[in-house]
């Protein structure tokens, strides 16, 4: 290898090891904020699956229907609302703020589920 090889290659190396170590990092986005949470629930057989989530603030929750009836997915206190929910749809919202948000499937009211947010 000539020394002007070795001089450029001297060059290139902090180059790499940063790509790489930005490439295997994968709960940092670019602006060095935590990547944002997704967490899932599944309707299947009149039931939300888990029934109670608990998720940090930011996360999106998306719940998909399962089952072979519509169902929705509603909170108690009007935070969020899905349309009826036909058989493999998905509803997602991004919860901002902590709380617990109790919901509800407005077709069949005794489906309930809730999402706590931290």
């Amino acid at each position: 290898m000539t020394r002007k090889n070795v001089w450029l290659a001297s060059l290139a190396m902090p180059v790499v090891i940063a790509m790489l170590l930005l490439v295997g990092s994968s709960s940092v986005t670019a602006n060095d904020q935590p990547a944002a949470a997704n967490a899932a629930v599944k309707i299947d057989n009149f039931v939300f699956g888990p029934q109670t989530i608990t998720v940090p603030v930011g996360t999106t929750v998306t719940w998909t229907n399962s089952d072979d009836i519509p169902h929705t997915a509603v909170s108690t206190d009007g935070v969020f609302k899905s349309k009826v929910l036909d058989t493999d749809e998905k509803y997602s919202y991004t919860f901002t703020k902590a709380g617990t948000y109790s919901y509800y499937c407005s077709v069949h009211p005794k489906m309930t589920g809730k999402v706590v947010v931290q």
